[in-house]
């Protein structure tokens, strides 16, 4: 669908550019941006706008933190990578430091967040087979109805998406899914003797911010050391203080068996994730059984620690349940007739949108965008509205203005 507004001559070259030589996987708002700091970005015109996507939870710290660029400056004068066929004196560093703060014995570095969950994945194959005593090759993994962690091809052999599997089949065997929020749904699923995993988001983001009910995740756990399953909580999108606490599971201070985390911890710097477990479930696998090329290096490991710390030191966590509190209730104040449900926590929110036709959610995007507010749809109705976490009460008011003269474009 094209855009309904007019673009500038300069805009419009930089778009056409990406439409003649890049492929059509993905579907922009029309914005080109060039420049970004704290909660705002600016396009080639030099518009200024908040940023209420954050590189999908990527941007914790906001855009360019001088502290996070400046450790990937100092470091990238001195050594960006080595592999891992040889030691670098950060990766310990970066190791001690993600293992102490999240409270696990050992941590595996790699680079995205979907190579992360496959590596959640492929621990939790072999815990099932040398631990557990799994026959060969009848290892099952557990997901969640509207989840979503990638677009590989195990990625998507979980997902319930039509968008995002129809057509690339045949599928990753061992994998079932089973209603997100449903713990009788999820008894019945783990009572079968050949599941090593349940993977799951504690708070599933491109489904549209759905939160689960109360003590779900307690049951979730509950239910994985009953039957000798893995839990496996996905916190790429959740974690790192978005949603007003370290992690999501922190809500019901559950611990996960396997803790994935990516985007923000490298403050949307540079793609670094990594996967935290204990001795048991990690030292399943030995040298030459997984590996990446990039994971852990040392630059990765430089922008990781100083990302986590700046975490720490600003306190994000504690401003994201405070700010979400406040847009919740701004936005619930407004009582628009367009708005059919709002819903989130800490500043990972979305409100489902009533539409009478199926583009409404575009069109307020849209709106938003002129209006000086970045933010996509998602499954249609939803928008996100996940700003990074160093916003301040001055500004999230200024966000709901601008959210409140654009819905009455619709």
């Amino acid at each position: 669908m094209q855009s309904s507004i007019s673009l500038t001559e300069q805009t419009q070259y930089y778009i056409d550019l990406e439409q003649k030589f890049g492929a059509h996987n993905y579907h922009p708002i029309p914005v080109v941006l060039n420049r970004g700091k704290g909660v705002f970005v600016w396009d080639v015109e030099d518009k200024k706008y908040y940023d209420f996507l954050s590189g999908y939870s990527a941007v914790n710290q906001g855009h360019c933190h001088p502290l996070i660029i400046a450790a990937l400056t100092e470091q990238a004068q001195k050594l960006t990578l080595t592999s891992r066929a040889f030691h670098n004196n950060l990766l310990g560093e970066y190791e001690q430091m993600i293992t102490t703060y999240f409270g696990y014995n050992k941590v595996l570095p790699m680079n995205t967040g979907v190579e992360a969950g496959e590596t959640a994945i492929k621990l939790a194959r072999r815990w099932g087979y040398k631990v557990k005593g799994i026959e060969a090759n009848q290892a099952k993994i557990i997901f969640a109805t509207g989840n979503f962690w990638g677009r590989t091809l195990a990625a998507i052999s979980s997902s319930t998406d039509p968008s995002s599997y129809e057509n690339f089949g045949p599928f990753m065997p061992g994998f079932e899914l089973i209603a997100y929020n449903d713990l009788d749904a999820l008894e019945s699923a783990l009572q079968d003797k050949n599941v090593a995993g349940f993977m799951f988001e504690p708070i599933q983001g491109e489904a549209g911010v759905v939160v689960p009910d109360e003590g779900y995740l307690t049951g979730v756990r509950n239910l994985c050391t009953q039957y000798n399953v893995l839990m496996i909580a996905d916190e790429i999108q959740t974690g790192l203080a978005r949603t007003g606490k370290m992690l999501a599971c922190d809500h019901e201070n559950v611990r996960p068996d396997i803790l994935i985390l990516g985007k923000a911890l490298s403050g949307g710097i540079l793609p670094i994730s990594a996967v935290l477990a204990d001795d048991e479930i990690m030292l399943t696998i030995q040298p030459g059984e997984h590996g990446s090329t990039y994971g852990g290096n040392p630059l990765a490991c430089a922008v990781a620690m100083t990302a986590l710390q700046v975490i720490k030191d600003e306190k994000m966590e504690d401003n994201a349940e405070a700010m979400g509190i406040l847009f919740r209730d701004e936005i619930k104040k407004l009582n628009s007739p367009f708005i059919e449900l709002i819903r989130g926590k800490g500043l990972l929110n979305a409100i489902v949108i009533k539409q009478n036709n199926p583009e409404a959610s575009w069109a307020l995007c849209l709106s938003l965008k002129e209006n000086g507010l970045l933010a996509k749809p998602t499954h249609g109705d939803k928008i996100r509205f996940a700003p990074p976490l160093i916003i301040n009460q001055e500004q999230i008011l200024e966000a709901v203005r601008i959210i409140e003269k654009s819905l009455a474009t619709l």
